[in-house]
């Protein structure tokens, strides 16, 4: 595995949270030392929204922000750009998407224009779809 990859929120996840069959596998993913590990904003803010959107989590915001902060120690952070946004746009106009899949669109042409075409998740229907990158779903 070439040692730049782009992380998507659902790893994030599932490397805290302990009841996930994908725990374990995330976590060896994550501390991989010749794997370097890339996120966009747009990740940060889906990990967020997903760990505040359950009204019975024991987790406040703060403990959310502190619990990303502590994980994201070992990553590089992508954030949109000028050039993101036209691969972003190429790539809507190439594949017409609809709904949540513009997101996953958005995250891939964020690492597109940093120069990071792999990406590894376990949402790898919507990813697959996007010829320019390499998704990598087993590490």
């Amino acid at each position: 595995m070439n040692n730049q990859v782009l992380i998507d929120t659902n790893i994030l996840i599932y490397a805290i949270d302990r009841d996930s069959k994908f725990h374990d596998e995330a976590l060896d993913l994550l501390n991989q030392p010749e794997v370097e590990l890339f996120t966009t904003s747009k990740n940060i803010s889906e990990f967020l929204v997903v760990l505040t959107r359950d009204p019975e989590s024991q987790l406040s915001s703060l403990d959310c922000l502190d619990l990303m902060e502590a994980m994201l120690v070992d990553f590089s952070i992508l954030f949109p750009s000028k050039i993101s946004l036209e691969i972003m746009k190429r790539l809507i106009q190439k594949y017409q998407p609809k709904g949540l899949w513009i997101h996953d669109i958005e995250i891939a042409s964020i690492g597109l224009a940093h120069g990071i075409p792999k990406i590894a998740t376990k949402n790898t229907r919507d990813f697959q779809r996007i010829e320019e990158i390499e998704v990598l779903s087993e590490w």
